[in-house]
C-alpha cells in the first residue's frame, strides 16, 4: 500500500520563514544556545508542517506556544544535567569578528552575556514566562497555555523572574568603544603583572566565571572581588601563557559586546582555546566571562569552533 506524501503549499513555507528569525530569537534567550534554539525551531516547523491552514487562524502566535514548549520541555530535562554538571555553567557564546558599529546594526538585538547568565538561575517556568511576557509581549493568557497553568500563574512566574534578573544582573551599560577601551587595559595590566593598574580597571564586586565543562581545567567557584580576580588572572597569564606557542590573542565580538579570543598550542600539544567576554559599568568590569568548553563556542554565529588543527 503506497503513502501519500503530503506537500506544504509554497504560501505556508512562506508563513513560516517569515517567522523563523523571531522564533529563534526566542527560543535563544529561552535556552542560552544558538544551536539549541535553531534545533527547536526545526521541531517546530516540523510539527506545522503536519498542519493544515484551516487549523491555524494565529500563525505567529501558534508557532511562539510551540516552540515555548519545546524549550520548556528542554529546560525541564536540561536541569538534571545542569545539576550534575562540572564546576559553572555559562550560556554558549555567539563569537564574531570584531568591527565597526556601522558594521552590525543589528547588534541592538543581541542579548548579553549578563543576561543570558542570570536567566540560568531561573527555574523553567520563571524563565518561560519572563522572555515571553518581558521581551516580546506575549500576553499573559498565552503564556498559561505554554505552561499549562493560570494567567495568574503566569503572571507570578514572570514577576519572581523579573526580580531575579533585576537582583542578580551584572551590570553593563557600556557602549562598544568603551568597552574595547576597558578590556585591552586589563589584558595588558593582566600580562605586565600590574597589579594597581589592573585593579583600576576591575569594580570591587566584579566576578569571574569559568566554564570547562569537564573537557578543560577552569575555576570551579566563581572568583569574587577586585582583589581576587587582579591576582587570579596575573597568576593565570604568569603560569599558563608562558609554555603556550603559536599563541594568538584577537580581539572578537560575544552577543555583540567586546571579548578576547586566546588560541594557541599548550606544552602537552592540545589545542588552547578560550574567550573571554566582560560587562563593562562606568569605565570598570563588573563581570569577567570566560568560555573554554570547546562545545559552547560558535563563531560567526553558525560555524563551530573546531578542537582540531
Amino acid at each position: 500500500m503506497s503513502r501519500r506524501i503530503r506537500v506544504m503549499p509554497s504560501s505556508s513555507v512562506a508563513d513560516f520563514e517569515a517567522h523563523r528569525s523571531y522564533l529563534t530569537a526566542v527560543a535563544y534567550r529561552m535556552l542560552g544556545s544558538r544551536a539549541e534554539a535553531e534545533d527547536a525551531v526545526q521541531e517546530t516547523w516540523l510539527r506545522y508542517a503536519r498542519q493544515t491552514a484551516e487549523e491555524i487562524r494565529d500563525v505567529r502566535g501558534w508557532l511562539t506556544t510551540v516552540t515555548a514548549r519545546i524549550c520548556l520541555d528542554h529546560l525541564n530535562s536540561a536541569r538534571v544535567r545542569r545539576d550534575t554538571y562540572p564546576g559553572e555553567w555559562l550560556p554558549a557564546f555567539v563569537v564574531e569578528p570584531d568591527a565597526d558599529p556601522a558594521d552590525h546594526a543589528e547588534l541592538s538585538d543581541q542579548v548579553s552575556i549578563a543576561l543570558l547568565v542570570v536567566l540560568e538561575k531561573l527555574t523553567p517556568e520563571q524563565r518561560v514566562a519572563f522572555v515571553l511576557h518581558d521581551a516580546f509581549a506575549v500576553p499573559f493568557d498565552e503564556v498559561a497555555a505554554v505552561l499549562d497553568s493560570t494567567p495568574a500563574a503566569a503572571r507570578q512566574h514572570a514577576s519572581r523572574g523579573r526580580k531575579a534578573v533585576a537582583d542578580g544582573q551584572v551590570r553593563h551599560t557600556a557602549g562598544l568603544p568603551e568597552q574595547r577601551r576597558v578590556l585591552n587595559a586589563f589584558l595588558a595590566a593582566a600580562r605586565d603583572g600590574d597589579m594597581r593598574t589592573l585593579a583600576a580597571v576591575l569594580a570591587p564586586d566584579v566576578v569571574a566565571i569559568g566554564d570547562g565543562g569537564g573537557v578543560v581545567r577552569a575555576a570551579l567557584r566563581p572568583v569574587l572581588g577586585a582583589d581576587r580576580v587582579a591576582r587570579f588572572f596575573t597568576g593565570l597569564l604568569a603560569h599558563r601563557l608562558p609554555g603556550v606557542t603559536d599563541l594568538t590573542i584577537e580581539p572578537v565580538l560575544v552577543n555583540g559586546s567586546a571579548a578576547l579570543m586566546l588560541s594557541g598550542r599548550n606544552p602537552d600539544g592540545s589545542r588552547l582555546l578560550v574567550v573571554v567576554a566582560v560587562t563593562v559599568d562606568e569605565g570598570r568590569i563588573t563581570g569577567v566571562f570566560n568560555q573554554q568548553n570547546p562545545e559552547k563556542l560558535v563563531l560567526s554565529c553558525t560555524r563551530p569552533i573546531s578542537r582540531k588543527n
